[in-house]
């Protein structure tokens, strides 16, 4: 087994390109599952294998729950790049920060422009043992660079393609 250690302090670095520089894409598959409905029943596979989990309307939702949703997956990918962010900067400006904790909370509700739906989070973050002040400078900084957060504030990209 490999081991297991974090990404150099210069992903940090800038990039001073004129067009997207892509450095990884993630692919996963959504089917519909026992219900043809992905939200409900479907199984979510990554093209490495990596993730196979199956998906489940919340109890909340009036889904039997016993699955993951599509709100835990993205808090949970926003919480670990959050995370990431702020170690890169934290191990940057050498302020060890061992026991930070980035919790998000991801809700599903009603949007009031249209009347269907939008997503809201919010993050909480611990960092146990540093300076107030420092630790404000790091997080308005995280804010700045986690793709998460800069998605979250201005949209993302995104090209939907029908394919046959």
């Amino acid at each position: 087994m490999t081991d297991i250690r974090p990404p150099p302090v210069s992903l940090l670095d800038k990039h001073y390109g004129m067009d997207f520089l892509p450095l990884y894409t993630a692919t996963v598959c959504v089917n519909g599952g026992e219900t043809r409905h992905g939200r409900a029943s479907g199984v979510a596979r990554s093209d490495d294998g990596a993730l196979d989990v199956q998906l489940r309307m919340p109890e909340q939702l009036g889904g039997p729950g016993g699955g993951t949703n599509p709100e835990q997956l993205f808090a949970a990918g926003f919480a670990a790049c959050f995370h990431g962010a702020l170690s890169l900067l934290a191990a940057r400006a050498r302020v060890p920060i061992p026991d930070a904790e980035v919790v998000v909370s991801v809700t599903f509700g009603r949007d009031p422009v249209d009347g269907l739906f939008t997503l809201a989070a919010n993050i909480r973050v611990r960092l146990p043992g540093v300076d107030r002040a420092v630790a404000g400078e790091l997080l308005r900084n995280t804010e700045r660079i986690c793709p998460y957060a800069k998605m979250a504030r201005s949209g993302i990209e995104c090209v939907v393609t029908l394919e046959q």
